[in-house]
């Protein structure tokens, strides 16, 4: 092969290279072309443990809020404090599994109906709404300090759901939701009494 020939297949070639160049950029970015870089595979396996009937009928929600000042007492060095603001609420509702057959008695347009006592469902701390305002000297004990804290607020909600009377207001919401559905069946009056 001439030194001619060679050369005018060299310049062939640099013409011919950016448009395979680009050929191949063309199939690779059409390969990916709606792909996700960042994509991910999750794979769960659910089995299912326990189905309840749940029969409790949530009738009250009270809401609060709390400011928590908390101390661990140490013997040598300062005691590690924590400011805490706290949202939580607390449930009352009445267990409808309770009732049995016996626990209704009818007379014309009366009917009676005897209901379990009224009982906190629950009661929670809102960790989303609460917040952690300041910590002192709690240099190594911070996260159980704050954690002691949140387990005092959450006891405190039980107490105070109680002492502003959340079991009877649940009481009374039971009867304006009952009464409306018991007037339905043709019952002009209701007497609720409750089992001790």
């Amino acid at each position: 092969m001439s030194y001619a020939e060679k050369k005018k297949q060299r310049s062939d070639f640099v013409r011919i290279f950016p448009w395979v160049v680009v050929l191949i950029l063309g199939i690779l970015s059409m390969r990916t072309c709606g792909k996700n870089d960042s994509s991910s595979t999750t794979v769960h396996n659910v089995i299912l443990e326990k189905i309840e009937s749940l029969g409790k009928l949530e009738l009250v929600r009270y809401k609060f809020k709390d400011i928590v000042e908390h101390e661990m007492i140490q013997q040598w060095l300062p005691d590690p404090k924590a400011l805490l603001i706290v949202s939580g609420e607390a449930v009352g509702c009445i267990d409808l599994t309770k009732v049995t057959k016996n626990d209704i008695s009818t007379n014309d347009t009366v009917l009676t109906i005897q209901l379990p006592q009224p009982e906190l469902c629950y009661y929670k701390i809102d960790h989303k709404n609460s917040k952690v305002y300041q910590t002192s000297y709690a240099f190594l004990v911070e996260a159980e300090l704050v954690d002691q804290a949140y387990k005092s607020a959450e006891a405190q909600l039980k107490t105070t759901a109680l002492k502003a009377g959340i079991l009877e207001e649940t009481k009374i919401s039971a009867q304006k939701v009952l009464t409306p559905f018991f007037a339905a069946f043709g019952y002009k009056k209701v007497i609720y009494q409750y089992k001790k």
